[in-house]
């Protein structure tokens, strides 16, 4: 477009003015242009069949000849792969004004599984995740007799960790075939999880800073957050700063609240904080508190 317009200014200026014929052109290319934008501008349906025809489109403009095939309404198949659009709908319908920058997001992350997905895992891209039980579960009927490429471990009531094989957009879940080929048992692929949060996140002191009374502390906007709860013993300075009481909470994917009080007005304004960002986040995890103690952590009733 910009050589274009480059070009009839360049004529213009040789012969002072633009011919008929040159002025319907340009009005042509004008209107083409604008009919595109306008095209372009069309907001995202929020019927739910006609959302999933919708990011399908967007699919297999990304994904090129991947055989990208709509499965039922919110449920999408991706090669292999089967995409779930039943939380970003859930966003889209909350937040319309920016549905097209998360669906942007949403499109690419699974696109980049798509092609992860057959590239061998290095042993230098797993990592942990914390997921809620009735997300793992969900994820095993996803994958019908391949349920065995979850691999969750307790952490406490409601809440598992995962092993996972980190990549720049996406991060997708490490299974038993991963191990094979990485040459780890399960439970030495957890360990490296392990060691490789721990070299890889900040240390916790740099990114979290004691809170006050009142006051809610955020590590927040990435994916590994609320990984740092797996690293039971890098809190202790943290909660020796707040006098002994340290209570956490992990209500997205890429979230985790803290505060350093445990009365009941402190921890009820913590709740209600966790709730207003599940209400409104497409990646929410969980609603649970947990209280961190020399012994590991537990759950706030």
């Amino acid at each position: 477009m910009r050589q274009q317009a480059s070009g009839m200014q360049g004529i213009r200026h040789m012969t002072g003015i633009p011919s008929t014929a040159m002025r319907i052109r340009a009005l042509t290319f004008v209107a083409a242009w604008m009919l595109c934008a306008a095209a372009q501008a069309q907001p995202v349906p929020l019927d739910e069949g006609d959302f999933t025809n919708h990011v399908a489109g967007l699919l297999r403009k990304e994904v090129g000849d991947a055989a990208v095939t709509v499965k039922s309404p919110l449920t999408l198949g991706l090669g292999e792969l089967q995409a779930n659009l039943d939380r970003v709908f859930a966003y889209c319908k909350r937040e319309h004004g920016v549905c097209d920058a998360e669906l942007d997001q949403y499109v690419k992350g699974a696109a980049q599984v798509h092609k992860d997905r057959t590239a061998p895992p290095q042993r230098a891209a797993v990592r942990l995740v914390v997921r809620s039980v009735q997300y793992i579960q969900a994820a095993q009927s996803s994958l019908g007799g391949q349920g065995a490429q979850v691999q969750p471990h307790p952490f406490v009531e409601g809440l598992v960790s995962v092993p996972v094989l980190d990549s720049p957009r996406t991060v997708r879940m490490l299974g038993s075939k991963d191990n094979t080929q990485l040459g780890l048992s399960e439970a030495e692929v957890f360990e490296l999880g392990l060691t490789n949060l721990r070299s890889t996140l900040q240390p916790l002191m740099d990114v979290a800073k004691a809170t006050k009374a009142g006051q809610i502390g955020r590590i927040v906007g990435d994916t590994y957050d609320p990984s740092r709860v797996l690293l039971h013993d890098t809190w202790a300075p943290l909660a020796k700063a707040q006098g002994g009481t340290l209570i956490v909470a992990l209500p997205a994917t890429d979230a985790l609240l803290y505060i350093g009080e445990d009365t009941p007005t402190a921890i009820d304004a913590l709740r209600a904080f966790v709730k207003n960002v599940m209400a409104r986040a497409p990646n929410r995890l969980s609603d649970t508190l947990l209280r961190w103690t020399d012994g590991g952590w537990q759950t706030v009733q």
